[in-house]
């Protein structure tokens, strides 16, 4: 069963008119007279049927964070550890760097570990390990780390990380020759709450569909979906796709490739490959018509139907494997108030499942009003 099918629970009823009957109905019991409404008793008993209320509502509160589905912060934090799942921690984006020297030696040049380059003065990448320039080298490669987590350290393309803020004798130049990325935030609790719902997948080494897809998963709280697939024996394709739809970069499919490529990771018989999800590209044009009835209305249904074409291309691409299916885009906009929707395109296209849909214009039109 899925996470979001969980059917809501109530451990306690809070209901503040069934606890009034039933706080009431005790102490005439126990009385044996009736209470009216102006009994100063049943006034002072208003008070105790507010404290039972507020301790049901904390009863029910406290025995659903013993439950998965419902559970948030620490509580699901330690649901975590049942399964030996820990929640991702905020990270630092990444990226390859070219670095050059001024001129070929005859002895070894050793740039410090830390040397700092920028693009902005603001955002900076720092050099994870000593370079070392043996004599006659002049250029290498080096991975570099942000300083700081989360995902302001992301999207810096080729050739933008260049200004070097810590000079260093014959120290020519420093360049991203890779858009960085892999900085995320904490793992939020839905991400989290999902990745222990699979984590029994993983009790003993990847190998079947949800394992890949949890070990996959647990590489960067930045990865929304994963879809496996093995075109022939012993081969298995991973492909996942990142948060808002945003296809992975070359240092996000690296660092998925390093961690399932670990021997307690990968079965020995598989031969794995990390690939960029496919692109299924579409032109969303729509026009839709508002009812005359809802003329004064009409500003905010116009709103609210552009609100239901962002939700419906957000919809498309935050899933591998979803069908480019427009009737959701009727049922969004049909909600958000309009009257009539002609989906000029897309139409309905189904999808394999490492295919996300992406939109390459989208156009809603409002056509005018319509007597119903």
């Amino acid at each position: 069963m899925l996470l979001k099918d969980v059917s809501p629970i109530n451990f306690a009823t809070a209901d503040a008119e069934e606890i009034a009957i039933e706080v009431v109905s005790t102490v005439e019991k126990l009385l044996g007279r009736p209470l009216e409404r102006g009994d100063p008793l049943r006034i002072f008993l208003r008070g105790v049927e507010l404290l039972l209320m507020q301790q049901r509502l904390l009863i029910d509160s406290v025995a659903k964070q013993n439950l998965l589905a419902f559970a948030t912060g620490e509580n699901l934090d330690r649901l975590g550890d049942l399964v030996g799942c820990e929640r991702l921690p905020a990270t630092a984006a990444w990226t390859t760097l070219e670095v050059r020297i001024s001129t070929a030696r005859e002895v070894s040049t050793i740039i410090k570990q830390g040397t700092r380059v920028t693009a902005d003065n603001q955002i900076y990448f720092a050099l994870d390990e000593p370079l070392v320039f043996f004599a006659g080298e002049t250029v290498k490669q080096a991975k570099a780390t942000c300083t700081i987590t989360g995902e302001s350290g992301n999207g810096f393309a080729a050739d933008e990380l260049c200004n070097i803020v810590d000079p260093q004798p014959f120290l020519q130049s420093m360049t991203n020759i890779t858009t960085s990325a892999g900085g995320s935030d904490v793992e939020t609790d839905d991400d989290f709450r999902e990745r222990i719902h699979e984590a029994p997948e993983a009790y003993s080494c990847a190998g079947s569909e949800g394992a890949y897809i949890y070990h996959a998963k647990s590489v960067s709280a930045l990865i929304s979906d994963v879809a496996v697939d093995s075109e022939t024996p012993g081969t298995v394709q991973i492909y996942p796709l990142l948060k808002n739809g945003e296809l992975p970069t070359e240092e996000i499919l690296n660092a998925i490739a390093e961690h399932l490529n670990d021997r307690t990771v990968r079965p020995l018989t598989d031969l794995l490959t990390v690939r960029v999800p496919t692109i299924n590209e579409y032109v969303l044009d729509v026009k839709y018509w508002i009812s005359r009835e809802d003329v004064t209305a009409a500003a905010e249904i116009e709103q609210s139907a552009r609100d239901a074409v962002d939700e419906f291309v957000e919809w498309q691409r935050s899933r591998l494997g979803r069908d480019l299916n427009p009737s959701k885009l009727v049922h969004l906009m049909l909600t958000a108030g309009v009257k009539r929707v002609e989906i000029i395109s897309p139409q309905f296209q189904a999808t394999d499942k490492f295919t996300v849909s992406i939109p390459s214009s989208v156009t809603a039109t409002f056509a005018g009003l319509e007597d119903f």
